[in-house]
């Protein structure tokens, strides 16, 4: 297992870790977090070399991409980045990426009974206000509790995430954070578990963060 104590607070400088090969020698991974060694729950990055193809897979348990950079495909179309898909449990495909591109990608993180596919541009989506006019929000996907969304703050801006009681995960794609004088650089990956309190200033803005919550357990893997 690999950082699946979800009682601990977690944060991953992602420009640290090094690219590891997968079974496709075009198809490149950092992982976040991991139960077993190809199954389980997982969290990762994922790069895609120009002209990378991925062999047909399925998903037991469904997986979850948000494209960083470049253009994902697949038999379903070509997502640029700002796509959030979502291939529920059963589902397969054939991936691969003309000119190259970066993904995030969850697996085995979707609730039972939680069947749809989801191919949404956030490029193109209306984002909604957040609690004030330094934060607005565009709402991605809902289901039994679970939330995704992404949220983007204005630079000077303090962000007070309310902690539900599994936690929270999220993905700071753009921008610049501080906690209690400590920097958290963009691409940094952060996990909190419940009960926590934290305070964010937006030192570099406006940062974006595609957020997570509901999705977590409360202690570890065993």
């Amino acid at each position: 297992m690999l950082n699946q104590d979800y009682s601990k607070p977690l944060i991953i400088e992602t420009s640290n870790l090094d690219w590891e090969a997968t079974r496709s020698d075009t198809v490149w991974r950092k992982k976040l977090e991991r139960e077993a060694a190809e199954s389980g729950k997982a969290t990762s990055l994922v790069r895609y070399d120009a002209g990378a193809t991925f062999d047909t897979h399925s998903h037991p348990a469904g997986e979850e991409i948000f494209v960083i950079r470049g253009t994902f495909s697949d038999e379903s179309g070509d997502y640029p980045a700002g796509s959030y898909l979502r291939n529920p449990a059963g589902t397969k495909h054939a991936p691969f990426s003309h000119d190259g591109c970066e993904l995030f990608v969850k697996l085995y993180y979707f609730n039972t009974g939680d069947n749809r596919s989801v191919r949404l541009d956030t490029n193109t989506a209306g984002w909604h206000q957040g609690v004030d006019e330094n934060q607005k929000v565009l709402p991605l996907h809902q289901f039994n509790g679970e939330i995704t969304q992404l949220v983007e703050l204005n630079e000077g801006a303090q962000w007070h995430p309310v902690v539900p009681e599994c936690g929270f995960e999220a993905l700071l794609l753009s921008g610049q954070l501080q906690e209690s004088g400590n920097i958290v650089p963009p691409m940094s990956w952060v996990r909190r578990p419940g009960g926590a309190d934290p305070l964010f200033t937006i030192s570099q803005g406006p940062a974006r963060l595609l957020l997570k919550t509901g999705h977590l357990p409360n202690k570890a893997i065993q």
